[in-house]
């Protein structure tokens, strides 16, 4: 969700993150994004044609900042973040294809999504003020109030993330599945409940 990490909620969130250790690893190129719209072929299975998926299977790459996800391909390709598919997809990228990929996508809209009354009050709590009883951080502290992220400090804009995939990730932290100091100390004192409602709060913020 980092949602303090680099690329869920979020995330994708990609969903949704990698850490910021990992952000500093490579070193940014400017991409091109008409470049990279011609080599996006293959993601649009996947991500669609502009980066919003159709499936909270999938997160929604687009708007998402191009540095983030630079170091999100950087980090499957070394292996730092395990996905086997993305793994694969990652492999045969150049430093000049993952930052044309970046810059595309980074250039795109992300489409609005919906919050579910009925957890958008609980999940509204938990992204803005957390939940210091349970030793919850708030989301927006890091995400920002509109879940915007901050590029230079390598937290990804979450705003719009499919509850789905969020909700995924933030399990995946909490399991310690995927690394991340500042998320995995958040997600380990949320329950299921926790991380569907501030996931779905999430996916109505614009």
């Amino acid at each position: 969700m980092t949602m303090k990490s680099v690329w869920i909620l979020p995330g994708l969130v990609l969903s949704l993150s990698v850490s910021a250790a990992q952000v500093a690893t490579p070193e940014v190129y400017a991409g091109d994004a008409a470049a990279g719209k011609v080599k996006s072929a293959s993601c649009a299975g996947c991500h669609g044609v502009d980066g919003n998926s159709m499936t909270g299977d999938f997160p929604k790459l687009a708007g998402q900042h191009a540095s983030y996800l630079q170091s999100s391909l950087v980090a499957y390709k070394n292996g730092s973040r395990n996905n086997a598919l993305m793994m694969g997809i990652a492999m045969p990228l150049s430093d000049t294809d993952m930052a044309d990929l970046a810059a595309y996508f980074a250039s795109q809209s992300v489409s609005p999504g919906a919050a579910d009354p009925a957890v958008v009050t609980r999940g509204e709590q938990l992204y803005r003020f957390g939940d210091a009883a349970k030793g919850i951080s708030a989301c927006a502290a890091c995400h920002g109030p509109a879940g915007a992220g901050m590029a230079s400090a390598g937290f990804p804009a979450v705003y719009g993330q499919w509850t789905q995939y969020t909700t995924q990730q933030l399990q995946l932290f909490r399991d310690g599945v995927r690394i991340n100091t500042m998320m995995n100390g958040v997600a380990v004192n949320m329950s299921d409940a926790d991380m569907t409602a501030v996931a779905s709060y999430i996916e109505g913020l614009r």
